[in-house]
């Protein structure tokens, strides 16, 4: 099984800018670790404010190899603080059954 998460949350308008900050800095320990078998891309809603992180571990039923990094810590930290809607997450364990973009190793 895999683990597919989806976060959607929307920010204070005075946030944004340091939630980008913070996630790019995810973004840069991933790239710089380049962990075998995950997916992982944010994106913005059109309202500029509004976020969604999708990630995916082809591997495992887990993201602990995001959610552990120090960057990742320090993005959640104060999480409650900068959101105006806090983060609904969705946590699925699927199989892969077809894809385009997204790492097909395991289909």
């Amino acid at each position: 099984m895999q683990r597919l998460t989806i976060v959607r949350y929307k920010v204070k308008p005075e946030f944004v800018a340091e939630n980008e900050q913070l996630s790019h800095a995810v973004f840069d320990r991933v790239r710089r670790d380049r962990p075998q078998g995950i997916d992982y891309s944010l994106f913005k809603e059109a309202d500029g404010q509004s976020f969604v992180h999708v990630f995916r571990n082809e591997r495992e039923d887990d993201s602990d190899v995001l959610t552990e990094l120090p960057e990742f810590k320090a993005f959640s930290a104060d999480m409650s603080a900068r959101c105006e809607i806090p983060p609904e997450i969705t946590r699925l364990s699927v199989d892969a059954v077809d894809s385009y973009g997204f790492s097909t190793a395991d289909v």
